[in-house]
């Protein structure tokens, strides 16, 4: 799964920090969904499109080989 977390947060000219506190979750993790190292919950991934105030499918993508 891709995702655009990174230029979302460029968007807002928010660090990866700024994003952590606003969903509650930590600055690696935050890192590791970025990188494609680990693949947020839904309720993660619904957390992040609100405060982005976006839909899911605009931050995250399936590949083919997903």
């Amino acid at each position: 799964m891709k995702n655009t977390l990174k230029v979302e947060r460029a968007k807002k000219d928010w660090t990866q920090e700024d994003l952590a506190g606003k969903i509650g979750i930590s600055r690696q993790s935050v890192n590791s969904i970025e990188t494609g190292k680990f693949i947020p919950s839904t309720v993660l991934a619904l957390k992040m499109a609100k405060v982005f105030g976006t839909n899911v499918e605009l931050i995250f993508q399936l590949e083919t080989q997903d």
